[in-house]
């Protein structure tokens, strides 16, 4: 039996103040960081239950001058903060490998999100790719594809998410709205609450 449903009025907003309940929800943004492809990935997170909302991957061709790409980056974030408004941009610490260029571009589009998140007043954490691993899948040392299908069964998504960037992205805005980003909510709906 289904009971018609009156809309609720946007001052009634349910049984908790609309403070406390908007303190408990954030959305998450999470980079996989890269010069060439740049994963992103947004979750909203409510209490133990999180959902993807968007996931993909900003492309930058080799032709283009470092800064453009940059640039592109920049741009693109921008617009993806704007849209979907994070309370928080989490990124995948750089790991310095033996390929220092690689390593450079991958630091620089690390700081063009940054700088991205600053200017649209959202603070910013950082994980190591082992705590990431371990917030998904229960250990350090999981492989790209079982992080994927993890990934996918956390979100509720009917197959792991693809390209892997995405998938990676989505990984870090898990590992932060399961941990610091549950914390840091928590925290500000008791100062609210008080």
């Amino acid at each position: 039996m289904t009971f018609p449903r009156r809309p609720l009025k946007r001052d009634q907003g349910g049984i908790r103040p609309p403070a406390q309940n908007q303190s408990l929800m954030q959305v998450v943004m999470g980079i996989d960081p890269g010069a060439a492809n740049l994963g992103f990935g947004i979750v909203r997170v409510e209490g133990n239950r999180m959902v993807a909302l968007d996931g993909g991957v900003v492309e930058t061709g080799p032709e283009m001058p470092m800064e453009r790409r940059l640039e592109r980056i920049h741009s693109a974030l921008g617009d993806l903060m704007s849209w979907h408004e994070p309370r928080a941009l989490a990124l995948e610490q750089v790991y310095f490998g033996k390929n220092v260029v690689s390593a450079m571009g991958v630091g620089q589009a690390s700081g063009v999100a940054m700088l991205a998140a600053a200017q649209h007043g959202i603070k910013c954490f950082s994980y190591t790719p082992q705590a990431i691993k371990m917030a998904v899948c229960g250990s350090g040392a999981a492989g790209k594809e079982q992080v994927q299908r993890m990934v996918g069964m956390l979100l509720g998504l009917p197959a792991p998410p693809t390209p892997d960037h995405a998938a990676d992205a989505l990984a870090v805005a898990i590992c932060h709205g399961g941990g610091e980003g549950r914390r840091h909510a928590e925290s500000s709906a008791a100062g609210v609450a008080g």
